[in-house]
């Protein structure tokens, strides 16, 4: 796997596919800059080697030209978090973006405007990919975040650098990381999968159960596999149609030697509110208009107890909905528990949107070993899928 370190970018124009994709606020600021500090390591080894960065990225959804999805928004908090001025073209292609290239001296950055202000960006174009190719030495694809699309800047423009192509320190570290867990992960290993429901984590759960010697099972999805063997679930979430699939993955489960784990007990509200009336309850004794909506105490208790066994952990989505405080104790409680066994040598891999909202909201994305940028990516690489955007760098 071809890395920037491979390469020296002494007077080489690097154009880097980065992931600014970042939130902004009403007045135009960015809100989390995560994504940008995430590109900071490539960006300043290129600089250092004596080159200059192109930058080219996505922001939101435009539907054509639209100024409020201008990446202008977000030069000076790149300028700040990179240390260096960045300088600013109003288009990604044409005279006006290779005409800024032209002028670009060693030490220099350059931010192209939104990518997805040209449809060809989204539809894989590759006469669009190629007026891109034009405006660099070297492509280095540091955006894990969108590498499983097909898109013109991320899978298309490869073509264009046969010898000249790279991933960068971000992209290199996510492929890295999902391979240890994967592929070259030390036993047991642990994998938590939450969130609301068993249809968007079915292909995970099918490739990983030969990679995995226990599966933690959490959040709403928990309640499809309690009804499915007969509990009595209240008004907790369910999806009835997939009831049948639960348990056909606890009998391949069970085929494999893998050890499922499922909440015991729960944190049961009268209503979908923080304010809400809460009572402990048996998961599979869940009072009629009473829902489920964080992992209890004994669950917790067991929980701990396998996560402390294993020595690589894959953590992707919350115990319970943890947005609302009175039911975030789960998520938190199992956060401290893989903080404590990152700290006993475990390698712990967090992917996913809501499970890396909550370790940054509960302040576990130091103490974990990788926190991925990437959901949707994340999620496809563990399916077992092949990844455009890290496909055309590898062949």
């Amino acid at each position: 796997m071809k890395t920037i370190n491979d390469f020296n970018f002494e007077d080489k124009k690097a154009l880097i596919r980065v992931d600014f994709n970042v939130p902004l606020n009403d007045e135009f600021q960015v809100t989390d800059d995560t994504r940008i500090q995430s590109a900071k390591s490539t960006i300043i080894k290129i600089l250092e080697d004596g080159g200059s960065c192109v930058l080219m990225s996505h922001l939101g959804r435009p539907k054509g030209v639209d100024a409020k999805f201008s990446l202008k928004h977000i030069v000076d908090k790149v300028s700040e978090v990179i240390g260096v001025q960045v300088k600013f073209v109003e288009d990604c292609v044409g005279e006006a973006a290779e005409a800024a290239v032209a002028e670009l001296k060693s030490g220099e950055i350059l931010l192209l405007e939104n990518l997805r202000f040209h449809g060809e960006e989204k539809s894989g174009d590759a006469a669009f990919a190629e007026q891109l190719s034009k405006l660099g030495d070297v492509y280095v694809n540091d955006a894990f975040g969108t590498a499983h699309r097909a898109h013109a800047s991320t899978a298309v423009i490869a073509q264009f650098f046969p010898e000249n192509k790279c991933f960068g320190h971000l992209l290199a570290k996510e492929i890295e990381s999902i391979d240890k867990v994967l592929n070259n992960s030390e036993k047991p290993v642990l994998a938590v999968l939450g969130g609301a429901k068993v249809s968007s984590k079915i292909t995970v759960i099918e490739n990983i159960l030969d990679k995995v010697d226990h599966l933690i099972i959490g959040g709403g999805m928990t309640f499809t596999f309690v009804k499915a063997q007969g509990g009595k679930i209240g008004d907790s979430i369910c999806e009835d149609d997939k009831m049948d699939l639960a348990l056909e993955i606890l009998e391949k489960a069970k085929a494999k030697n893998v050890q499922i784990h499922i909440p015991v007990d729960v944190i049961a509200a009268n209503a979908f509110d923080n304010n809400a009336e809460t009572q402990i309850s048996d998961v599979t004794q869940i009072p009629d208009n009473w829902q489920g909506l964080d992992a209890g105490p004994k669950s917790l208790e067991n929980f701990e107890a396998v996560v402390n066994q294993c020595k690589t952990i894959l953590w992707n989505g919350p115990l319970g909905v943890f947005e609302m405080e009175s039911f975030a104790q789960g998520t938190i409680a199992l956060g401290n528990f893989i903080d404590n066994a990152t700290k006993n040598g475990a390698f712990s891999l967090v992917g996913g949107g809501d499970s890396v909202a909550a370790v940054k909201q509960f302040g576990f994305a130091d103490k974990v070993s990788y926190v991925s940028t990437g959901g949707g990516a994340m999620l496809e690489s563990l399916e077992g899928k092949v990844l455009p955007g890290i496909d055309a760098i590898l062949n």
